[in-house]
């Protein structure tokens, strides 16, 4: 996050954030529409434009460096997160914006994401979830669902597939939340929350690839399923849901159970929720049930976790400036000569 007086910069608009270059996604793709999210809450940051960073790695959601009229980089398959943390550590004044998508972020790059997560810096991840690899043209990724049937599993995927949120999770990341393409005021809501944090966010974005996994999402974006099958979250609220929000979520013990607010039940008997409850944020990650299967949970979205933590990079600077304090400089040739030394006859 960064702190520039609004006042100290000239008015921008999102048509100030969008490049000259040809926007090169398929038509009808989501990623067009989170582009125009980004683009939209830019000006609101108060950030000038040379001290925003957008780095990307390898998929179709990489190609945004090139339609974001920012400092970016291109970089190379699943090390986008390795890269910013390397930005972040030496120009830790810049607001650095990781794009990534399951495929790169969670596969070849899975291990650089969890080390980002745990180490905190102060960067947002955008990771867009579209279920399939759609740059390489349709094989199943990491958070494809088991018996899919794609190029590369022909008769079914029989991997588990990962949960990104949970992911998370287990890594200790300090923010963690959830959109989608095609709730656009949503994710814009989101995209700000995730620049405000201080600390490493994690924002998991559904993501249609209308190409190769088209209506991955739909049961939660379509106005005739979404208000039955779509949890949103809201600080200090119960969770509701339903055309009427007339269902809800209550904590049996630590299982949630769903409760009819037309058979007796009322809103003071449902989960309220607490973005700072590190224990119901583990318990909501897990509403993740197959969609398909008869009395299935609603998939929660909104800000699941958030928590203040040191960053890595405000840490390092201060250990450095200790240490000088207390021995002076360093001395590299030293460093690298060690304590263990031989002289060869």
């Amino acid at each position: 996050m960064n702190t520039t007086i609004a006042n100290q910069i000239p008015a921008l608009t999102a048509k100030d954030f969008a490049t000259d270059q040809e926007v090169r996604w398929c038509p009808g793709c989501g990623d067009y529409s989170i582009l125009a999210q980004v683009q939209k809450i830019m000006p609101g940051l108060g950030v000038p434009r040379e001290n925003i960073v957008i780095i990307s790695g390898i998929g179709c959601s990489s190609r945004f460096p090139y339609y974001m009229n920012t400092y970016g980089m291109h970089s190379i398959h699943g090390r986008a997160t390795a890269i910013a943390s390397g930005l972040k550590a030496t120009r830790p004044e810049l607001s650095v914006w990781i794009v990534t998508g399951d495929g790169d972020g969670l596969s070849i790059g899975g291990n650089h994401t969890i080390h980002l997560l745990r180490r905190n810096f102060d960067v947002n991840i955008l990771l867009f979830n579209n279920q399939i690899y759609g740059l390489t043209k349709g094989q199943y990724s990491p958070t494809s669902e088991e018996h899919k049937i794609t190029k590369s599993s022909p008769f079914g995927s029989i991997d588990h597939p990962f949960n990104p949120l949970a992911l998370a999770m287990g890594a200790d990341a300090s923010f963690i939340a959830r959109s989608m393409d095609r709730d656009p005021k949503h994710l814009q809501e989101m995209l700000q929350r995730s620049y405000k944090h201080k600390g490493a966010s994690f924002l998991e974005i559904y993501q249609n690839c209308n190409i190769f996994n088209d209506g991955a999402f739909e049961i939660f974006t379509e106005k005739s399923t979404k208000p039955e099958q779509a949890l949103f979250l809201e600080q200090g609220k119960p969770l509701l849901f339903g055309a009427a929000k007339d269902k809800g979520i209550k904590l049996d013990g630590m299982k949630p159970v769903i409760v009819d607010l037309n058979s007796g039940a009322s809103a003071d008997d449902c989960w309220i929720h607490d973005e700072f409850d590190f224990y119901k944020a583990q318990i909501l990650v897990r509403l993740f049930d197959d969609p398909s299967k008869e009395g299935h949970m609603p998939r929660p979205f909104g800000v699941f976790f958030e928590t203040g933590r040191a960053c890595y990079e405000d840490v390092m600077a201060m250990q450095i400036e200790e240490t000088i304090a207390l021995k002076g400089k360093g001395n590299l040739d030293k460093l690298l000569r060690g304590n263990e030394v031989w002289t060869i006859a």
